[in-house]
């Protein structure tokens, strides 16, 4: 199994690859080119030895050319090589930049499921840490593989050429060094991918542990945070240590072999050029001249491979990542969601996140157009999951959710959710200038309008006091806004959108009574003739709904206006006057 995954992951780093297969072959001809220049000059050294042993003297008349002959062909070797790793590094560079573009485009495509589940760490760790290593291992392979595999036939060739006896007792002790290489690799890979996996989970844990560093010291939790480190820290140690330590190896090991191959040629050399006088002193310096030329690929090869096993690791995981099932496509063809009447129903909808953990069964709802929807019950009872089937984050395991008449699976996600403003309680600002963020509901708004629909959040009075205003540049998730006012612009964003159909999903948690007060004003402006879902744990807020869904465990336990479900005393009555206790 993990052959054919490895496999899988060759195949597809080729096609990547294959992209710029132009880049490809212009390395290989300068490839050749540099190989071919390279291994030329110990034959020309090789004559002016025999020229200068033979005569017994220095005839320049004779070594000038040879010289002049070696001077070019080391220009043209120095030329071709920044050739060849310019064309390396763009198409390196260039597969990494497709491979990391289509990991982000992915996870934009991905199920919420999936990224409800995933570490946002491990995530980052994917497509910037892992990528980054694939990378380095990606250009040394096409820096120094392919070199390495052209030296190797050419200097086959060459001492061939030469003396063939010789040349077959290099190619017989060789291959020793290709053995050793490939059992040290397989427990390299084994290392290097543990190695990345931990360093994802490091990576997931340190995100999340700064992200939220307010709630670990309110709660004296640095002890606790830290033993947690300290073990994913030291696990990380061990499995980089037993890496480095296979990868080490293999560079010794092909040296001492290579030592011996070298050793070898010239014993052989040696007795061949005294006893039969078959091979000149020039002939030999050359043949052990590519003797070295011969073995020094291997060595670098090894190497490669020792690299390759840690970016084959990261390209398992980055591949992992955009070999996920994309978010169940819409419908083709797909109908476009137009005109709004702001009606809803849910017909015996059933849902559940886990098969084996029910949450929502059977459940059932109509909603008229222009009509206060309130959703209220205690923490967990499906209040949020409601408003996550509404806007199709999730899909329903059965029954039919249909908006204005139409099945909201036979629309475009895009048109649904263009028909629903949303404020959450979790807000979501992005770097960038106040101006920029509340024009996310409508990019074409003009900045009269942004400071309209400013004013009826009563947004407007703060942002004038920052240093530049609605130009006020803010770092991501708001900077140093406070908790409320990062709300306030969430819902001036929703203000200046003016949907047809609203979500509150409490949207007014983190403000105060006052301005909260003032913002119920503006919803009520808002939400006239629109049709408003509103999630509220703070029941004075909803007392106007048109009508109140109570739900518990999956399913609507009661159902009315304020009124009618206080005159009733049942599981409202006493949420209410729970909050009144006092």
């Amino acid at each position: 199994m993990k052959n054919k995954a490895r496999k899988k992951t060759l195949t597809k780093i080729l096609l990547y690859i294959g992209r710029y297969r132009f880049h490809l072959i212009a390395s290989l001809i300068l490839c050749i080119i540099t190989v071919a220049s390279t291994l030329y000059v110990p034959i020309l050294t090789g004559r002016i030895i025999d020229l200068i042993v033979g005569a017994g003297n220095v005839d320049f008349s004779l070594i000038l050319p040879i010289l002049l002959q070696i001077a070019v062909f080391v220009g043209i070797t120095a030329v071709t090589q920044w050739l060849m790793g310019l064309c390396n590094n763009h198409m390196t560079y260039l597969t990494v930049r497709d491979i990391r573009a289509d990991a982000f485009s992915r996870i934009q495509h991905l199920p919420l499921s999936y990224l409800d589940q995933s570490p946002t760490g491990d995530l980052v760790s994917r497509v910037i840490a892992d990528v980054d290593q694939f990378a380095d291992g990606l250009l040394m392979g096409f820096t120094q593989l392919f070199t390495g595999i052209l030296t190797i036939l050419g200097t086959l060739y060459f001492m061939f050429s030469v003396n063939a006896i010789i040349a077959i007792a290099v190619v017989v002790i060789t291959p020793l060094s290709l053995v050793v290489s490939a059992v040290i690799a397989k427990s390299t890979y084994k290392m290097f991918l543990l190695q990345t996996k931990t360093r994802g989970e490091q990576t997931a844990l340190i995100d999340e542990m700064i992200t939220n560093q307010k709630v670990v010291r309110a709660f004296s939790m640095e002890d606790e945070v830290q033993e947690r480190f300290d073990e994913v820290n030291e696990r990380l140690e061990g499995f980089s240590l037993r890496a480095i330590f296979y990868s080490s190896i293999t560079n010794p090991a092909t040296r001492f072999i290579n030592a011996l191959v070298y050793a070898c040629v010239g014993v052989v050399g040696a007795i061949i050029a005294i006893t039969s006088g078959g091979i000149s002193i020039g002939q030999l310096s050359a043949i052990l001249s590519y003797a070295n030329q011969y073995t020094k690929p291997f060595n670098e090869i090894s190497g490669v491979v020792t690299e390759l096993q840690g970016a084959l690791a990261c390209a398992d995981r980055v591949f992992e990542l955009i070999d996920q099932p994309i978010e169940f496509p819409d419908k083709s063809p797909a109908q476009s969601l137009d005109h709004v009447d702001g009606s809803a129903s849910l017909t015996d909808v059933s849902f559940s996140y886990v098969p084996e953990q029910r949450l929502i069964e059977h459940f059932n709802l109509s909603v008229k157009p222009g009509q206060r929807v309130a959703i209220v019950g205690p923490t967990g009872c499906g209040k949020t999951t409601l408003i996550n089937l509404l806007m199709r984050f999730y899909d329903v395991n059965a029954g039919e959710i249909t908006v204005s008449g139409q099945c909201i699976m036979d629309v475009t996600r895009h048109s649904l959710r263009a028909n629903f403003g949303m404020v959450l309680q979790e807000t979501w600002l992005r770097s960038g200038t106040i101006r920029d963020n509340i024009k996310m509901a409508r990019m074409d708004a003009t900045d009269e309008e942004i400071i309209t629909a400013s004013k009826a959040t009563h947004a407007h009075s703060f942002i004038k006091r920052l240093p530049n205003g609605y130009d006020t540049v803010i770092s991501e998730d708001g900077g140093n806004l406070s908790q409320g006012q990062k709300q306030l612009l969430c819902i001036t964003r929703v203000m200046l959108a003016l949907p047809p159909m609203l979500i509150l999903d409490e949207a007014t948690s983190s403000i105060d009574t006052r301005t909260e007060q003032r913002i119920q004003r503006a919803f009520e402006k808002l939400m006239t003739g629109r049709t408003s879902f509103i999630v509220a744990h703070r029941l004075s807020t909803i007392q106007n709904a048109d009508i109140i869904l109570v739900m518990n465990q999956g399913n609507v336990i009661e159902q009315g206006t304020h009124e009618e479900l206080l005159a009733a005393n049942g599981f409202y009555a006493k949420l209410y006057q729970s909050q009144f206790a006092a």
